[in-house]
């Protein structure tokens, strides 16, 4: 039988529940246990594919293209277990399912209910999570939102009877709560007591606590709060504020021995635990020397989330590289008001701190574009190391077609159908969709790279795989003058019917793919583009410094 960890949040949204789910999962996968993650969303959406990014973050995608939570990332760069769709469960698939088996007769003329109907299949759901890789060990199940909205509530009553229905030792729940301090340095216990009545109201009991605070909690602290939430001291634990990076918080639980615990309550025998990537990891983070400065222009600033993959890839490559990255937003629509984007990205302003390295990513839409071209220009010319994401590859391909090519209306047909020049057109598998949800090129899907480039000498070999997420490629039908006037198309479909890489002849590192490597780095394994790209940026910037 396999195990089941909840792991639930009260008092406040926001308190890492991810990251805590993600750390404890590589704590046991440390002592040889296969693990599953499984993200719970309470929002009506199927899939978080048509959600904006200021509002939910960033889209992950899976391998087999579903459009997730940002949390399956953390699992991802956290855990080694497989993630795809099962992985990823929201009220919107568990209605629309239950509503399609009532449509088609299979409830009997029964009346549909909440229960058992609607908790039935979201455990279904997290039984086939479970079921999906023979060897799963432990199923870690996180759900999402705050114990107290209505929205979780079907979620909390399937994990409640989950727990009732395997038995005490063979299912747990983890509640992470806050602890706050207020005036004078004094922290408050009371929102956790609170936030513990909240679930017993559920009819769930936490069998472990994590404390969210600004410090470590002692051990008077500790007690008094297992004496007020019927739990054992030894179940209350701490996340508090590290000042390095959140990929010390699973050894941060390690010290505190959250593992053992766990284990003990399941009734499993701990084995020997192998954390040395992890230290390997923070030996990496104390060794860095100097610092590189990457400007990220992009459309969704405002939100640190809406790029969180890609944030967290060249932190990553910083490691690989043992330098610091220092990342410059730069909201691509402040660039197209200005005339002197030398001064905002070379030298600085107020504003914006100076680039060593210039960084365009993923978006939709028309807004900012302009802004983008100028950066890729300028980068260009100035020989500044560039890597382009998905659209950050297009947009080399709108510089290059205006700026060497001469073709000034030359532009993609998502923001201009009447160019003459539609230098990036739509797929023609997706000339006649309708529906926005789910129906974009996505997943992973295999590319070949040309010999002698910089993106083979990146990954080393000619058949990689990466993750799409995209409707709009580049045209074929300018392949030749592309080529001709130096452009290197570098990487294409197996059929060679798509172009998946373009590079600058002439340039220190100058490169786009039409894929998302940030999906596939990890703290102890930077993407291999990333990890190349920060090399360029610090050994450019080294004989200056």
């Amino acid at each position: 039988m396999n195990k089941y960890i909840f792991i639930t949040g009260g008092v406040c949204s926001s308190l890492g529940k991810g990251v805590a789910a993600s750390s404890l999962g590589a704590l046991l996968e440390g002592r040889g246990f296969n693990v599953r993650m499984v993200k719970c969303d309470p929002y009506i959406n199927v899939d978080a594919g048509t959600m904006s990014p200021y509002q939910h973050g960033e889209v992950y995608v899976t391998d087999d293209g579903a459009e997730t939570d940002l949390d399956l990332g953390n699992y991802a760069r956290f855990t080694s277990g497989h993630l795809s769709r099962v992985n990823s469960i929201t009220t919107g698939q568990v209605y629309d399912s239950v509503i399609r088996k009532e449509r088609e007769g299979r409830y009997l003329g029964r009346c549909v209910q909440v229960i058992p109907h609607i908790t039935d299949e979201i455990k279904a759901r997290i039984l086939a999570a479970a079921r999906e890789d023979a060897d799963t060990d432990v199923v870690i199940i996180e759900i999402g939102g705050t114990v107290g909205d209505i929205e979780s509530i079907p979620f909390l009553e399937a994990a409640r009877q989950l727990i009732h229905e395997s038995g005490k030792i063979n299912a747990l729940s983890v509640h992470l709560t806050l602890i706050p301090e207020v005036s004078g340095g004094e922290l408050k216990t009371k929102p956790t007591q609170h936030s513990v009545k909240a679930m017993q109201e559920q009819g769930i009991q936490p069998d472990v606590l994590i404390c969210r605070a600004p410090v470590m909690l002692d051990e008077t602290t500790r007690r008094k709060i297992a004496l007020f939430t019927n739990m054992e001291s030894g179940a209350v634990f701490t996340s508090y504020n590290v000042d390095t990076t959140i990929y010390e918080i699973p050894l941060v639980f390690f010290d505190q021995k959250l593992d053992q615990v766990v284990l003990k309550k399941l009734g499993v025998e701990s084995r020997h635990a192998n954390l040395k990537p992890w230290y390997s990891m923070m030996e990496s983070f104390q060794s860095r020397k100097g610092k590189v400065r990457i400007g990220i222009v992009g459309k969704y600033m405002d939100l640190h989330d809406s790029y969180k993959s890609v944030y967290e890839a060249l932190f990553h490559a910083g490691l690989a590289c043992a330098v610091e990255v220092d990342l410059v937003k730069i909201d691509s629509s402040r660039l197209e008001e200005t005339d002197h984007i030398d001064a905002v990205l070379k030298r600085g302003t107020a504003e914006v701190s100076g680039v060593d390295g210039i960084l365009v990513p993923g978006g939709f839409g028309q807004r900012g574009i302009n802004g983008m071209v100028k950066a890729a220009a300028w980068a260009r010319t100035n020989k500044i190391p560039y890597f382009g994401i998905c659209l950050g590859m297009q947009i080399m391909v709108i510089d290059w077609s205006r700026n060497v090519l001469g073709w000034e209306d030359a532009d993609s047909t998502e923001f201009n159908q009447d160019t003459k020049h539609p230098v990036i057109s739509l797929l023609e598998t997706q000339v006649n969709v309708k529906d926005y949800g789910g129906t974009m090129r996505l997943g992973g899907s295999e590319s070949v790279l040309e010999p002698e480039t910089r993106v083979f000498s990146a990954y080393g070999d000619k058949v990689i795989s990466e993750r799409h997420r995209h409707r709009y490629e580049f045209s074929n039908k300018y392949r030749g003058e592309m080529t001709e006037s130096g452009l290197r198309l570098t990487a294409f479909t197996p059929d060679g019917s798509l172009v998946e890489c373009v590079e600058w002849p002439d340039h220190p590192w100058g490169l786009g793919v039409q894929f998302h490597p940030e999906f596939k780095s990890k703290p102890t394994a930077a993407a291999p583009l990333f990890r190349d790209f920060i090399a360029a940026v610090r050994d450019k910037k080294q004989p200056a410094d």
